[in-house]
C-alpha cells in the first residue's frame, strides 16, 4: 500500500484500500491552502497571530464555549488542563487506561497519580460505576476520554464530579463535533482538549491543538500558561510553558473548518454503510460492530470492529496481504505499558480494557472512501471468514431510510451548520 510509517497512506498509486488517504482531502483545498499560507509570510505573524485569533473565535462557536485557546498540541492541551487545575505530587487523577499515552502521560509529567478505570464494552469509553469506586479525596480531577468520536457517558460523569466537587477535563481529541444530549464534545466538562494532527476529524499539516472553557478564570489562566506564565511580556506570574499555535496550523484549519459538518455527514454515511453490508452477508454475527449510544453524535473518527477469538492479528494480516489498511487503536492498555508498571495494575485488572485491546481493528473510516472501497473491505473480512458476499452488492439507496436505534450509526445525529 506504500504506507508511510505511521499508517497514513498519502498519495496511493496501487490497488487497495488505504488507512486514511490525505491527498483526497487536500487537493480541493491545496489553492486556498497555498494563498493562505502565503498571506501568513507576508505578514510576518507566525505564532499566536491574526489566524490563531480568528481560529479561536470560530472553534468557541462550534462547540459551544465561550473560549477556545490554541496550543501547541492535544498532548499540551491536556498538560495545560491539568495544570490550570492545580495538578501535582500526592494528587490524583481518574482516567481510561484505554486511550492514547498521552491523556496518562500528561499526569504522571506533573507528578499526580494516573488511576486507571476499566471500560464500558459497547463504546470503548469511560465506565462511570469505575470512576464512583475509584474516586476518594486526593482526586483532583476526572479526565474522561471521547474516542473513537463518541461522547462518554457524560451526564453520570457530571454527576459524580459535582458530588465531590472535582473539575472535569475532556479528552476530546478525537471527537470535535461529538454531542452528547446535543451539547458538543469539549463543552460538557470544566475544559475540553482538542487535537489537530492530521489524522483528526479537523486535522492541520503537523502538530497543533486547542481549549475550550466556559469560565473566564480558566480561559484567562490557560492564556497565561501557554507563554510560560508571562504578562505582561518578561514578567511572569505564574510558571507555564510553551504551548503556541503557530500561524500556519491555524490558517490551514480556517480553509477546512467550513467542511467539517460535511466530511464528518461523509464519516456517518461511510459507517452506516459498513454495518449494512457486514450484515447482509451475517458478519454482524461474527464481528462486534460499533455502535451509537443513545442520546448521542457520533462523528465517527474511528470504526472499530471486535475481532473475537484470537483472530485479530490474523485477520489483519489478511487485509494486509490484499493492500487493506487498518490499525489496532491500542494494542495495550495503559496500566500494562512498561513506563507505568510502577503503579502496581496487573493485566487483567481492567479485564474489559484488557480483552478490547486484543480484539480491536479499526478500518478506513475517512470521508473520501469511496462505497466500491468499503466493498473491497468487507469482501475480503468475508473471505478471511470464508462467507461469500456475490460481490460488490452495494446497499441500495433506500438503506439509510430505516428505522434508528441503538444498534444503528446514525442515533442522535442531527445536522448543524458549520460556522
Amino acid at each position: 500500500m506504500n504506507a508511510a510509517p505511521n499508517g497514513i497512506d498519502h498519495a496511493p498509486t496501487q490497488p487497495g484500500v488505504p488507512l486514511l488517504d490525505l491527498h483526497r482531502q487536500y487537493e480541493p483545498l491545496k489553492d486556498q491552502i497555498a494563498a493562505v499560507l502565503a498571506g501568513v509570510c507576508e505578514s510576518g505573524a507566525f505564532v499566536l497571530g491574526p489566524e490563531v485569533n480568528e481560529l479561536e473565535k470560530r472553534l468557541a462557536a462550534y462547540c459551544g464555549v465561550q473560549h477556545a485557546i490554541g496550543c501547541a498540541s492535544g498532548s499540551d492541551a491536556l498538560l495545560l488542563a491539568l495544570m490550570a487545575c492545580g495538578a501535582g505530587p500526592g494528587d490524583e487523577v481518574i482516567l481510561p487506561s484505554f486511550t492514547f499515552f498521552a491523556t496518562a502521560s500528561a499526569v504522571a509529567r506533573l507528578g499526580a497519580r494516573p488511576v486507571f478505570a476499566d471500560i464500558d464494552p459497547v463504546t470503548f469509553n469511560i465506565a462511570p460505576a469505575e470512576i464512583e469506586r475509584l474516586v476518594n479525596p486526593r482526586t483532583i480531577a476526572i479526565l474522561p476520554v471521547h474516542l473513537f468520536g463518541q461522547c462518554a457517558e457524560m451526564d453520570a460523569i457530571l454527576g459524580i464530579a459535582a458530588q465531590w466537587g472535582l473539575p472535569v477535563i475532556e479528552d476530546a481529541a478525537q471527537a470535535i463535533g461529538a454531542e452528547f444530549d446535543g451539547r458538543r464534545a469539549g463543552s460538557l466538562g470544566d475544559i475540553g482538549c482538542l487535537s489537530f494532527y492530521p489524522t483528526k476529524n479537523l486535522g492541520g499539516a503537523g502538530d497543533g491543538g486547542m481549549l475550550t472553557a466556559h469560565r473566564d478564570d480558566l480561559a484567562d489562566k490557560l492564556r497565561l500558561l501557554r507563554v510560560h506564565g508571562m504578562q505582561p511580556r518578561y514578567y511572569h506570574r505564574a510558571i507555564g510553558i510553551n504551548s503556541r499555535l503557530d500561524s500556519f496550523q491555524a490558517a490551514i484549519l480556517n480553509v477546512k473548518l467550513p467542511h467539517l459538518d460535511r466530511w464528518t455527514a461523509m464519516r456517518q454515511r461511510n459507517a452506516e454503510r459498513y454495518t449494512e453490508m457486514f450484515a447482509r452477508v451475517g458478519l454482524d454475527r461474527v464481528l462486534g460492530l460499533p455502535r451509537t449510544a443513545p442520546r448521542r453524535r457520533h462523528v465517527w473518527n474511528q470504526y472499530v470492529v471486535r475481532v473475537p477469538d484470537g483472530r485479530r492479528d490474523n485477520l489483519r494480516q489478511f487485509l494486509a496481504e490484499a493492500r487493506i489498511g487498518s490499525e489496532i487503536y491500542y494494542p495495550l492498555g495503559l496500566h500494562e505499558q512498561e513506563c507505568f508498571r510502577y503503579l502496581g495494575y496487573g493485566p487483567h485488572d481492567l479485564p474489559e480494557t484488557y480483552r478490547a485491546a486484543r480484539e480491536v481493528l479499526a478500518l478506513p473510516i475517512f470521508p473520501e472512501l469511496t462505497a466500491e472501497e468499503q466493498q473491497l473491505v468487507v469482501d475480503r473480512v468475508a473471505a478471511f471468514y470464508g462467507k461469500r458476499t456475490g460481490g460488490h452488492g452495494l446497499p441500495g439507496p433506500n438503506y439509510l431510510k430505516r428505522g434508528r436505534g441503538e444498534r444503528g450509526v446514525g442515533e442522535g445525529q442531527r445536522k448543524r451548520s458549520a460556522p
